[in-house]
């Protein structure tokens, strides 16, 4: 074949992938908002929801990861990275929202291979992926010794985290919510994001065959027929990261973008959440700011939430 026509088929292809990923978006959960996105979010890439604590950033991710459920008959699962700060209230949110009971990850516990594949065994959907020490979490706030405690931990914890996501993914979830990122000056020295460039670089967007070789290892021959039958399309996984900002108001937000280079500033859709004034008052509102491959909507969006979570005004 010519090389101008293998260009040509390849950039069809890429086309026609584009176009099947369009007709399969998945749902915000958010009433009026997959509207105003054309549908959704689109799978293969990463959300970003920017927000102060308070805001409603949490019920939006466990509203996202419930439309799993209605939309694909699978909820999504939740990886907690919060380090320094009280867990975000994922179980009482979700039992009062959806009567979802959380099942939580021991992140100690050894990986049983064995059963791994067992459709009867229980399946945690909540992993916290650094143990709550009140510690600081960037390089510069630390010394030598607790930089590297910290790695430690993260080793330590480094095969229980493989497996957990692989487990979702091979058994049907398409969608994560990563939850507890804190606010920082230079993403780089964070132990949070460097956490998170791994997940998403080496699980996420991996294919199915080399995480499953990363998770069994020397035992891959044995298990090798079983993970066959159960491989997964890494298109199809949707991620919603959520990431506390100090500014409260939508204006100053807006005003203080994300830094260009890191993995949030390369996310598809960025999402805005925040205050602004109404006369003598303070509505909630949101904003999105960035949303590839589709039509972004100008305008500010107002939600409120109520006992069934967030949901578009006016």
């Amino acid at each position: 074949m010519h090389p101008r026509s293998q260009t040509a088929t390849r950039e069809s292809l890429r086309f026609i992938n584009v176009i099947k990923m369009q007709h399969h978006r998945q749902s915000t959960g958010i009433p009026g908002l997959d509207e105003k996105l054309v549908g959704g979010l689109l799978p293969g890439t990463i959300t970003v929801l920017v927000g102060s604590s308070g805001i409603g950033k949490t019920q939006f991710g466990l509203q996202y990861a419930n439309a799993g459920l209605i939309q694909a008959g699978r909820r999504g699962f939740l990886f907690d990275m919060a380090a320094r700060v009280d867990p975000q209230g994922h179980r009482e949110y979700a039992q009062r929202l959806f009567d979802w009971n959380l099942v939580e990850a021991d992140p100690e516990a050894a990986v049983d291979l064995e059963r791994f594949f067992d459709p009867n065994r229980e399946q945690a959907d909540y992993f916290r992926a650094l143990a709550y020490k009140g510690r600081r979490l960037t390089r510069r706030d630390m010394d030598f010794d607790q930089w590297n405690d910290w790695q430690a931990e993260l080793s330590k914890h480094l095969n229980a985290t493989i497996a957990f996501f692989f487990d979702h993914f091979v058994c049907g979830s398409r969608r994560f919510l990563v939850d507890g990122l804190e606010p920082v000056e230079h993403q780089g020295e964070s132990i949070q994001f460097e956490l998170l460039e791994y997940v998403y670089h080496q699980i996420v967007r991996k294919d199915a065959e080399w995480v499953a070789r990363d998770l069994f290892r020397q035992h891959f021959r044995k298990y090798e027929p079983e993970i066959l039958k159960h491989l997964y399309r890494k298109e199809e996984v949707g991620c919603l990261v959520n990431y506390t900002c100090a500014e409260t108001s939508l204006d100053a937000m807006l005003d203080k973008p994300l830094d260009e280079g890191d993995l949030l500033s390369g996310a598809n859709t960025i999402i805005y959440l925040g205050k602004i004034r109404e006369g003598t008052k303070f509505r909630r509102a949101l904003y999105v700011s960035k949303h590839r491959g589709s039509v972004c909507p100008d305008e500010i969006l107002l939600y409120d939430i109520d006992g069934r979570g967030l949901k578009l005004v006016g």
